[in-house]
């Protein structure tokens, strides 16, 4: 055969860093700080809830395209108690999706709206989906770069580095607050901006927010509550993150009527339909109290505070994340041979056999790979003994 096996514009991504990593970690024995999997589950109240739907018989076969009813009136009473201040609110038979996991919803939303050639607007370092599924819709990314300032410890957007990529070929902004990997919660002043932009310049825009309850510093407002966003936003979230079930794969869509049937036009050409008796679950879920919610995120501070003090004292230059569960650090200031070639592949492939710790190299987020370099991820969604295991394998570095 003459012919690759693999579709050419796919073929650069191969297999991910993230299956390696996790492999290395299975045949090292070692810590795996690098995938964001928690390492306990969720609420025992919203696994029973998908145990009784199996037993009643609910979800066992085909559920409704758009997702069952109760899961998508749960998601817009979600919206209108967390943002309904803002002016948020969907209607949960025209403006809501259900989808297998954000990753499927960022798919068919990126399928449905792009035509070949289109331009994509992706903050890098970005989640590795984005440039592949930009890839099988046809679309070119045009990655603007996060760039981390060691005097705050954080990661910033440049505005007019974001206005300057915009063309006549735009067709959308993707965008991810709070950030993975760098942690980064834009700021209500940013969000504006990049509204502002959207709307003169005519632009769509995609926001994964699945972490939006992940937030330790600032807070988090949706894009498409700011003027003239919600008709042009399609904002994805899901319960993995929040309820600590990745494995459910539940997650999705909301936005205007138009928006929202164009994603689902997609949508039943990958999936079809998924993850029945669990839509359920997710629908009590989403009805926990209050109480629950700040637990999370203080639960996460903790073992933020206990990853980063403990990578600080090991010798990395630590980026103190502002939400989601991942750490960015900067090796070079080890001090060692690998961390001063500030080769990010490399030192994480060797982490596991000298410190029995997986992390994952931040370059693998980047087009520009020069810029991601010398930075390595790790993730704190672990329970507190694991990551003071860690920690005190790493200050032996």
């Amino acid at each position: 055969m003459d012919r690759p096996l693999l579709n050419r514009r796919l073929a650069e991504f191969g297999t991910t860093i993230f299956a390696e990593m996790s492999a290395l970690a299975v045949r090292t024995g070692s810590i795996n700080l690098g995938q964001g999997f928690p390492d306990a589950d969720g609420p025992e109240e919203v696994r029973e809830a998908a145990v009784r739907a199996l037993r009643d018989g609910r979800g066992n076969q085909y559920p409704p395209g758009p997702g069952i009813p109760e899961l998508r009136a749960a998601v817009a009473a979600h919206q209108q108690r967390f943002y309904g201040h803002l002016g948020l609110s969907y209607d949960p038979d025209t403006e809501v999706l259900v989808t297998a996991g954000a990753t499927e919803a960022i798919a068919a939303s990126l399928l449905a709206l792009l035509e070949p050639g289109d331009e994509v607007i992706a903050l890098e370092p970005y989640y590795d989906s984005y440039a592949a599924c930009i890839a099988m819709a046809g679309g070119r990314r045009v990655p603007v770069t996060l760039r981390p300032d060691p005097s705050t410890a954080s990661y910033h957007l440049d505005l007019d580095e974001l206005r300057d990529a915009v063309t006549d070929d735009t067709r959308l902004i993707l965008l991810n607050t709070p950030h993975n990997p760098t942690g980064t919660v834009l700021t209500h002043d940013e969000l504006a901006a990049v509204a502002q932009l959207a709307v003169e310049r005519n632009l769509l825009v995609i926001t994964d927010e699945v972490y939006e309850h992940l937030v330790f510093e600032g807070e988090h407002t949706p894009l498409a509550s700011f003027p003239g966003m919600r008709e042009r936003t399609v904002t994805i979230s899901s319960a993995g993150k929040t309820f600590a079930f990745t494995g459910w794969k539940v997650g999705w869509v909301t936005a205007a009527p138009e928006l929202t049937a164009a994603v689902r036009s997609a949508k039943q050409f990958l999936t079809y339909v998924s993850a029945g008796p669990f839509q359920y679950a997710v629908a009590e879920a989403l009805a926990l109290p209050d109480t629950y919610y700040t637990a999370l995120r203080d639960d996460l501070r903790t073992k933020r505070d206990i990853l980063a003090t403990g990578l600080t004292e090991a010798g990395f230059q630590v980026f103190r994340p502002s939400g989601t569960y991942f750490i960015t650090t900067d090796i070079r200031p080890l001090g060692t041979a690998l961390s001063e070639e500030g080769d990010g592949f490399a030192f994480c492939r060797a982490l596991p056999e000298r410190a029995g710790v997986v992390a994952i190299p931040n370059a693998v987020f980047y087009d520009h790979k020069d810029q991601g370099a010398p930075y390595v991820r790790f993730a704190f969604c672990k329970q507190e003994e694991v990551l003071r295991e860690a920690v005190g394998r790493l200050r032996k570095l």
